[in-house]
Formats: structure tokens, C-alpha cells, sequence
């Protein structure tokens, strides 16, 4: 027996994924999401932070099982048409590799009339990919050390990742 979507959702011409080891652009980014039909775009940027629970962190590494990662970011993309039709754009970007403190690692970017509903659906969508989608990071301490930690795992502490 083999493993494999059942139903594979595609992803609309207008809409960007990626998952890349290249350095994110929040110029690109809002690029790709804008559109003369949009009254707002809201782009999330989500960053290397200098410590975790007060603790020094000096870099993350990112994991992903980009096939499923962006089935993930492509169902998300479709539940947000379904619960926020009038959405003109979403993008969805994700870094792998090894990230230093300050560098982007994802970028979420929403396009649509109204700002109430850009707002909302990119919430969402970073709330539901930190939850659903197989990315891994692994934190390096200053002390040498490094721990894995599931980002679906940071939703359900009190640290928020």
C-alpha cells in the first residue's frame, strides 16, 4: 500500500508558495500579494528572535517536508477563500536552513478589499501553518548546545515561539 494524496489540492495562479533556502523579501513578498483590487495587504514576518524563554539563542535551523509543507500552505490558501471570499492573494514563504538572529524565516502575505478580512486571513494562515505544516526547528544556544522543537509544539506552550 502507498501513501498518497487523496485528493491534491492546487494552488490558484494568483496565489505564491515556497519553502527555499534563499533569504526572504518582504518587497517580493507584498509584491506578489498586492493587487488594484486590494483596499489592504498585511504581511506577517516572522524573525529570528535572540533568545527563547530567556535563554540565549544564536541561530535557528529550519526543517521541512516540503511536499506535505506545501499541501499545507495550499489548503490553507483554500480554507481562507472559503472563510474570506472577496481575498485577492495569498502568499506563503518559508525558509529552511540555517538562519542567524534578525533574519526572516516566513512570510505571510494577504491581498484584499477590506483590512478587517486581510487581517484576519493572515492570521490565520500563520496560526494554522505553525499548527499544521511539517517544519522543524532546532534552536542553537550560546552555550554550544541545540534542542529540535516542532512548531506545531509552540502553539501549545505558553512561549509562543
Amino acid at each position: 500500500m502507498t501513501n498518497t494524496f487523496i485528493s491534491a489540492i492546487k494552488s490558484k495562479a494568483e496565489d505564491s508558495f515556497a519553502i527555499t533556502f534563499a533569504p526572504l523579501s518582504l518587497e517580493d513578498v507584498y509584491a506578489k500579494a498586492n493587487d488594484p483590487a486590494n483596499g489592504a495587504v498585511v504581511v506577517m514576518s516572522g524573525m529570528v528572535r535572540n533568545q527563547t524563554d530567556g535563554e540565549p539563542v544564536v541561530a535557528l535551523e529550519y526543517q521541512a517536508y516540503e511536499p506535505m509543507a506545501l499541501q499545507v500552505f495550499y489548503q490553507i490558501a483554500a480554507d481562507i477563500r472559503s472563510l474570506w471570499p472577496d481575498v485577492n492573494r495569498v502568499v506563503i514563504y518559508h525558509r529552511i536552513g540555517r538562519l542567524s538572529v534578525g533574519e526572516i524565516s516566513v512570510l505571510v502575505a494577504v491581498g484584499c478589499p477590506h483590512r478587517s478580512e486581510a487581517f484576519a486571513a493572515c492570521g490565520y494562515a500563520i496560526d494554522t501553518l505553525k499548527h499544521n505544516a511539517p517544519i522543524w526547528k532546532k534552536e542553537h544556544w550560546a552555550d554550544g548546545s541545540s534542542s529540535w522543537v516542532s512548531i506545531g509544539a509552540c502553539e501549545q506552550s505558553e512561549a509562543g515561539c
